[in-house]
């Protein structure tokens, strides 16, 4: 069993601070000398430990300590009531890096916390089982394999849907207030993020499916194979992009937008501090495809274009997630996301909660690649 002051030294050396060893004043035999305010911060956790010895000591069966702790820790975020800000146990943290390598077995969804509490579905991703299953952007997945699910069990939720190649998994949904079962066989997701070609006219496309560690050098070399085509123009489809690796869109965005403000961002001290581009700039017509499945890091690229008029923006409007995470890694290889500052595009507007709007409202997914052509065609002239 652990003791009352481990535990206590455990909770705040985790997740808050070291604080308490850190400020010791004086050591005397057992007794430990502190300043008043490392007392207070010490009386805030003595009813968590009062608690926690109750339950050990009274509750019917044998409590999982493991499990405690992590629950414990878990509420702390939760106490933020912020969707985007979680403490992830240690498989729960590896899972999370290992989506950013690209690999992972499963059924190819990008999910987050919906305000309404239920876990909501950002954009299933391209040529994966839940694609082809028809799964839409602003889904609401009540149910894993029957077993009720909700935001707030989002990253065991994930781990359900999580498995070997092969094997099914039944979803539930909620789509425009109908409940709706989806049979789903996983597969192992090997994420190729960007794919491109040459379409009519000599305009060139390319789609960013997500921003993972490979993405900005798959995308500058399919750039670099366009150009070396004789293109006149050029798409970059981001619909149905949820977003990722910040650096990677920062890549993208040196490679396209000439020297300018990429994004900003704010901290709760207010400090503002700046993303720019470099100075290489694409020197034909450009056009961005984006809808209500473009967020995060698709949104800070499309953001970038439209405020520094490097192309156009057409589709519908993007998903609204403004707010910058950071994910820290802990010693015992668990580790937590927390939103650390709100983003900005590069004219000032926060676009959290309301998303983007293109420059060309094309509402039918069927007419927006057409539209785009069309446009770029018109400046080729």
């Amino acid at each position: 069993m652990i003791s009352k002051k481990k535990f206590l030294y455990g909770f705040i050396g985790v997740v808050l601070t070291a604080s308490l060893a850190l400020n010791l004043a004086l050591f005397t035999g057992n007794v430990a000398v502190v300043t008043k305010a490392n007392y207070e911060e010490y009386k805030q956790f003595s009813k968590l430990i009062s608690l926690k010895k109750a339950i050990e000591e009274n509750y019917y069966t044998q409590v999982n300590e493991e499990e405690l702790m992590n629950s414990a820790i878990k509420g702390l975020f939760e106490g933020l009531n912020d969707p985007y800000s979680q403490y992830l146990t240690q498989k729960e943290f590896q899972d999370l890096m290992e989506y950013t390598k690209g690999t992972y077995s499963g059924v190819g969804i990008i999910v987050t916390p919906g305000e309404d509490g239920l876990i909501t579905i950002v954009s299933p991703i391209e040529d994966t089982p839940g694609y082809r299953a028809g799964l839409k952007a602003g889904d609401k997945i009540i149910k894993v394999d029957e077993n009720e699910v909700t935001a707030r069990e989002m990253d065991k939720a994930i781990s359900m849907m999580k498995g070997p190649a092969g094997t099914n998994v039944k979803l539930t949904i909620l789509r425009e207030g109908k409940e709706i079962s989806v049979d789903i066989k996983r597969e192992e997701i090997r994420l190729k993020t960007v794919k491109s070609e040459v379409l009519e006219d000599n305009i060139g496309y390319i789609r960013i499916t997500t921003f993972d560690e490979k993405t900005a050098d798959d995308f500058k070399s399919n750039l670099k194979e366009l150009r070396s085509k004789g293109i006149k123009g050029l798409i970059i489809d981001l619909r149905g992009n949820p977003g990722g690796l910040l650096d990677q869109c920062k890549q993208i965005a040196d490679e396209i937008l000439g020297k300018g403000t990429i994004v900003y961002t704010k901290n709760n001290k207010g400090k503002k501090d700046y993303l720019k581009s470099d100075g290489n700039q694409i020197d034909i017509p450009l056009a961005v495809l984006v809808d209500k499945g473009s967020a995060s890091a698709s949104e800070i690229l499309a953001g970038a274009v439209r405020d520094n008029e490097a192309g156009v923006l057409i589709g519908t409007t993007t998903f609204g997630k403004g707010l910058v995470q950071r994910v820290k890694p802990l010693n015992d290889g668990s580790g937590f996301k927390l939103t650390i500052a709100q983003y900005f595009t590069p004219n000032g507007e926060y676009i959290h909660g309301k998303g983007i709007k293109p420059h060309i409202l094309v509402e039918k997914e069927e007419d927006q690649l057409k539209t785009a052509i069309d446009y770029l065609k018109g400046k080729m002239k």
